[in-house]
C-alpha cells in the first residue's frame, strides 16, 4: 500500500490492539456520551492521564495530562478537556511546576507546542 504510516493511522490502530475496549454490562437506559479529554491534532497523542504526585507541591485536586508529537512534525494542538480546571501548567517528569508559568485556557482548551517527538506534562489543578 502507497501512503505514509500517518495516513495509514499506524499508532492508532497500535494504541487499539495494544489496549483494547472492553465491554461491560450496564443498564439498559440511555447514557449521554462524555470524554474527558479530547486532542485537536491526531500527530499529538494523550497518552497519560494520573493523579499528580508529591512534585506537584502537595496538591491533592490536581491531575497530570501526559502528551507527546508522534508524527516527527513542529505542530501546535488544542487540549481540551471537560473537568473543571482552575489552573494548567506545564511540568517536568517529576511533576514540579516549570519556569513558565501558568497555561492560558481557552475557550478552545490549552495551545501547546511540540517539536518533533517532544513530550510534555501538563498540571492541571482543578475546581473543588
Amino acid at each position: 500500500d502507497a501512503g505514509s504510516f500517518q495516513e495509514a493511522g499506524v499508532i492508532q490502530r497500535a494504541y487499539d490492539l495494544n489496549f483494547p475496549l472492553h465491554a461491560v454490562p450496564a443498564s439498559s437506559a440511555q447514557c449521554p456520551s462524555w470524554s474527558a479529554f479530547s486532542v485537536s491534532s491526531p500527530a499529538v497523542v494523550l497518552e497519560t492521564v494520573k493523579q499528580a504526585g508529591p512534585g506537584a507541591e502537595d496538591r491533592p485536586e490536581a491531575v497530570v495530562v501526559r502528551l507527546y508529537e508522534a508524527y516527527g512534525s513542529t505542530v501546535t494542538a488544542w487540549l481540551q478537556t471537560s473537568l473543571p480546571v482552575k489552573e494548567a501548567m506545564l511540568c517536568d517528569l517529576l511533576e514540579r511546576p516549570a519556569a513558565e508559568g501558568c497555561l492560558l485556557l481557552g475557550q478552545q482548551g490549552l495551545r501547546l507546542s511540540f517539536t518533533p517527538f517532544c513530550v510534555l506534562s501538563v498540571l492541571l489543578v482543578l475546581s473543588q
